[in-house]
Parts: C-alpha cells; structure tokens; sequence
C-alpha cells in the first residue's frame, strides 16, 4: 500500500479539524453537561465517519486493505474499553466537574494521539528491517493474555513519572476555573487541575498502547492503516465514555474475551514471522478469519456478561445506573456539589 506525503498531511489535517469542530461546538456552550443523548448523538458521528474512511480504503486500495482496517479499528475499539476504567478513576480521583470532563478527555486524547505516533512510526520501521520482531510482539501479546486472564479487571491507576513531576514543578492552582487549563490567582499564571487530569489521561494511555500497538501490527503492517485506525478508535473514545457510564463494570468476562483475541493475534504474529522465515508448514491467517474470531468473541462474552449480570446483590443498583445514564459520568465531590445544591 503506497501512500504519499501528501495523503498523510491530509488525513492528519482532517482528524485535527475534526477534533477542533468537536471542541468547537460543545465550547459554544460549555455550561452545558456532555450528557448520555449528545454522547449517543456524536458517538454515531465518530462510527459513521470511522466506517466512511473504511469505504474509502475499500474504493482506493481494495477489500484486502479495507479488511486490515476494519479489523484494526474493530481491535482497537475494543481494547480501548479498558482506557474507560481508568477514565473514570482519574475524574473521579481528581473530582472533575461534569462540565469540564469532555474538554480534557479530548485534550488527553490529543496527546495520546501524538505519542501513539511516535509509537506506530518506531514499530513499523522495526518490522520493516527485522523479521523477528514479529516473534517478540507475539510473545509479548500472550503474556498480556495470560496476565489479563490472572489478574482480570484492575482499576488502580499509579502516578506514572510525567504526571509526578509535571504536579512538582508546574505551578498549579488548587481549584478548577470552569474548562480552562490556565488561571491567574493573586496576578500569577497557573495551570488548573484540569491540566494535570489531561497529563494523566495523555500519558496513562501509553501504557494501553503498548499492548494495543503490538495487536493491530499482527492484523496489518501498514502504518497508515494503523494511525488512522488508531486514531478513530480513540476519537469516539471519549462519547463512548459518557455512553457507556457506569454500565462498562457489567461486561464481566470482557477482559477475558480481550485476553483471547490478544492470545489469537499474537499465535498470528508467531505464524506469520515464522512464514517469513521459511517454513511452509506455518499457515498465514487471513484476514476475514482475524474479523470473524475479533467480532465473535466480543459479541460472545458481551451476551455471556449480560446473562449473568443481574445478580442478586445487583437489585439496589437500579438507581445509580440510572442516574449515570441520563447525567453521565461524575467525580465524587461534583456529585456532592450537587446534593448540597
């Protein structure tokens, strides 16, 4: 797949237009709550241009091309579920108010974009020039299937070293100024804490990354393919958030339907570098079969966690679930506010 410079300077121009125009309208009102109806609205936008991009990889460059991407980003998309815990952990920890959450989860998603990147550029040109680094990605992507297996579900989020040092050495104000990122207390330019919160977003997601980045290059070794399926996966990540609100702890075996189509790409990264270095026996697994077990098992263990999801000790959870979907999600000291209000 040929791609020239101009394309890329296109493509990069269209996903920042599109995250200004996002950033854009919902500034028009920023007093505004991102509540569970405009998420559902933009996150239908975000699909919907997500798979119109697909149409147009299918148009210039054919269905195998098409494939690779879809099967990215349908890989993506569902890895990324994870990022949603750890979202809410944050705001949570740092009591966001609802009225700033989507402002600094796009930013965060800017920044992540970016190191991504950085990320996707040094892995296809290792691939590139080594053969063998397919076996260390697929190596490395089931052992990150054995550990989800091991462990399930962690929510706990560390200060990782950006984000201690930015909070050491950054000037930063004690309370939020609305959805600014900067504030002048006593004449002095500060950051506010929503600054610190888009830090930890942007820099926390390197380290979904580095299990994701490894996935996708086991379903196509095209760095565009991977940036811009990257991209749209992370774009309606953040409408996917208030979306889902709290009802993402229902999908109890989500993390070990991942652990399985991370154990499946990494078996096809092991095939394929072993295809590479002669031996015939090894097969090459194609891609509609890589879809079809990817979709598969995310419908399967989304039904299985639905079927099991009404517990008994579920009965009094009516009402917080309720309030999560019609105000979306929200850190514990904006929920005080609000009763005190």
């Amino acid at each position: 797949m040929s791609v020239s410079p101009l394309v890329w300077a296109l493509t990069i121009a269209g996903i920042l237009a599109i995250i200004a125009t996002d950033l854009f309208l919902i500034h028009r009102n920023d007093t505004r709550e991102f509540t569970t109806r405009r998420a559902a609205f933009w996150s239908t936008i975000y699909i919907g241009l997500a798979v119109a991009f697909g149409i147009g990889v299918w148009v210039f460059s054919g269905a195998r091309y098409a494939g690779e991407y879809f099967g990215g980003f349908v890989t993506e998309k569902s890895l990324s579920v994870d990022n949603l815990f750890v979202f809410m952990v944050i705001l949570t920890r740092f009591a966001v108010p609802k009225v700033a959450q989507h402002t600094v989860l796009m930013a965060g998603i800017v920044i992540a974009l970016v190191l991504r990147g950085i990320f996707i550029a040094v892995g296809a040109a290792a691939i590139s020039t080594f053969t063998w680094v397919f076996f260390i990605f697929g190596v490395f992507l089931l052992w990150t299937a054995y550990g989800m297996v091991r462990s399930g579900d962690d929510d706990e989020v560390n200060e990782n070293a950006l984000l201690r040092w930015s909070k050491r050495v950054i000037p930063t104000a004690e309370e939020y100024d609305g959805s600014r990122f900067m504030t002048r207390q006593n004449g002095v330019r500060m950051l506010t804490p929503l600054a610190i919160v888009m830090i930890a977003i942007g820099s926390t997601d390197v380290l979904f990354a580095v299990d994701s980045i490894p996935a996708i290059f086991g379903l196509t070794t095209e760095p565009y393919l991977v940036f811009t399926a990257n991209a749209f996966a992370l774009m309606g990540l953040v409408q996917l958030y208030f979306l889902l609100g709290g009802l993402t702890d229902r999908l109890v075996y989500l993390s070990h339907g991942l652990a399985f189509i991370l154990g499946f790409i990494g078996v096809k990264l092991i095939l394929h570098a072993l295809h590479e270095y002669g031996a015939a026996w090894a097969p090459e697994v194609p891609i509609w079969l890589s879809l079809s077990v990817i979709a598969g098992t995310l419908v399967a263990t989304t039904v299985a966690s639905l079927a099991v999801g009404r517990k008994p000790d579920d009965q009094g959870s009516g009402e917080p679930l309720k309030e999560v979907a019609e105000d979306g999600p929200v850190g514990e000291a904006d929920a005080a506010a609000t009763r005190e209000g």
